[in-house]
């Protein structure tokens, strides 16, 4: 039986100001980065002639729009493209949460740029050569070099972005969402040739030619380096192997994996890496689970509710199993508290990782508060955990079960519907200006907390979540 000093580690002093400083200084790079190719690219339009094509008013007014939203959207395409493959400076400086929100705000934007770009330039063209607009569509596709290539990429990029939508995605199981997702790398790629062949714009200078080059290069290179290379060469190095599985509450999972030197992977509680169960058909999908338990130990403890095939398969894993990570990944970690205080909500398996960050975090009995929200007791995880916890290191626990709440607070259940939310977060807390607030959980509920959050006066700088919704 575990004692009250193995289950009580030493307090660990708060993160230093310098330590604080990093998240922003990365989110500093980020944003410069974006801002200079951004900028770069307009300059190249400008210095085609794009300003005094565009005060003609007619064709080539059309086709100098169609050239600066082809350029721009080419440029998007390939940030997005770069968002999703792990690169250091974006998941250090926009968390994971952010990254996430980002590639979907660029994917949008980069799509419905690509298609006024293909109407603008038709309709400029049509325009300066007195050709019917369908007409000169078809000479594009059949008459200029690479057009059938980036016909077809378009084509992948509309089954992309019709999959994404919200409406469309909650019909499709993650699995096959994600496997049409990764069309879009096949679209992104066949748009490529024609943009070389073709685009004035991408071949009229040195600069724009080194430009394009140099990016689609780098583009390249980080996929196959941040998504192949490293998880291989990183699980390999550490040999992880499933060690034990067990049950979690009445519907959850628990799975702890060990292997060589598991503390270099420098994982901090709060965090979370990409699973790959090396067990059979199917390995190939990578999920998402936040880490269960602190890591600096010898082990990873992940835990999840079973709701799809993916969480199916980890009751399902067998002892010795190998397993392959990208990561560790987020930034809902113990670097950003300001304060001393911790109150800690999460619902359903949101609350792994809160109780990771509890059982690694610096505080005094009575000042950690952790509220868990499930459709009944029997469904929480980690409870034996969070018992200990409450034993041995003095948190306080708080549970708001039940069904959902028809009306008023939605991020409680039916029994206190009536309550206001803000005024029930004091009533849990007392003075939450000396707190710093960790969500994890559903979006919405997220998202519901948070307001209510800021309306008892919470700073936002002191409210930390992380989502991997797209």
């Amino acid at each position: 039986m575990a004692t009250l000093s193995t289950l009580a580690p030493a307090p660990r002093p708060l993160s230093a100001p310098a330590r604080r400083l990093r998240p922003t200084l990365w989110r500093l790079c980020a944003v410069t980065l974006i801002w200079a190719t951004s900028l770069f690219v307009l300059a190249l339009w400008v210095s085609g002639a794009g300003i005094q094509s565009l005060l003609a008013f007619d064709g080539d007014t059309l086709t100098t729009l169609g050239r600066l939203t082809g350029l721009v959207s080419a440029n998007l395409l390939l940030y997005q493209v770069l968002l999703m493959a792990r690169v250091p400076v974006f998941e250090h400086g926009f968390g994971r949460d952010g990254v996430t929100r980002l590639h979907r705000l660029v994917g949008f934007w980069s799509f419905w740029l690509l298609m006024a770009h293909l109407v603008l330039i038709t309709a400029g063209y049509a325009v300066t050569s007195h050709t019917d607009v369908l007409v000169q569509a078809w000479d594009f596709v059949w008459d200029y070099p690479g057009m059938l290539l980036a016909t077809a990429g378009t084509a992948l990029l509309i089954l992309v972005v019709v999959t994404s939508i919200r409406r469309a995605r909650r019909r499709l199981r993650y699995e096959s969402w994600h496997l049409l997702h990764l069309y879009g790398y096949l679209g992104v790629g066949l748009a490529i040739p024609h943009m070389l062949w073709t685009g004035a714009d991408f071949t009229a200078s040195a600069g724009a030619t080194m430009y394009w080059w140099g990016l689609w290069a780098v583009t390249a290179a980080c996929v196959l380096w941040f998504r192949v290379a490293v998880p291989l060469i990183r699980s390999a190095r550490h040999g992880l192997r499933v060690v034990a599985v067990s049950r979690d509450g009445q519907d959850g999972v628990s799975v702890r994996v060990a292997g060589r030197d598991v503390h270099r992977l420098r994982a901090r509680a709060g965090q979370f890496f990409i699973w790959r169960f090396l067990d059979g058909p199917g390995w190939t999908r990578g999920h998402p689970f936040s880490l269960a338990a602190d890591p600096s130990g010898s082990e990873l403890v992940i835990s999840a509710r079973r709701v799809g095939d993916g969480t199916d398969r980890l009751a399902e894993l067998r002892p010795g199993t190998r397993v392959m990570v990208e990561g560790p990944y987020g930034h809902m970690t113990g670097e950003r508290r300001s304060g001393s205080r911790l109150l800690m909500l999460g619902a359903g398996a949101g609350v792994a990782p809160l109780v990771a960050l509890l059982e690694s975090e610096p505080y005094a009995p009575g000042e950690a508060i952790l509220v868990t929200r499930d459709h009944s007791a029997g469904h929480g995880l980690r409870r034996a955990e969070i018992d200990r916890l409450v034993l041995a290191r003095g948190v306080v626990h708080y549970t708001l079960h039940g069904r959902r709440a028809a009306s008023g607070t939605s991020w409680v259940p039916a029994t206190h519907a009536q309550w206001d939310g803000a005024r029930l977060l004091q009533r849990i807390a007392g003075d939450l200006s000396a707190y710093d607030v960790y969500l994890c959980g559903p979006i919405p509920w997220m998202q519901s907390i948070r307001r209510d959050l800021r309306r008892a006066g919470v700073d936002a700088s002191r409210i930390h979540s992380e989502a991997f919704a797209v």
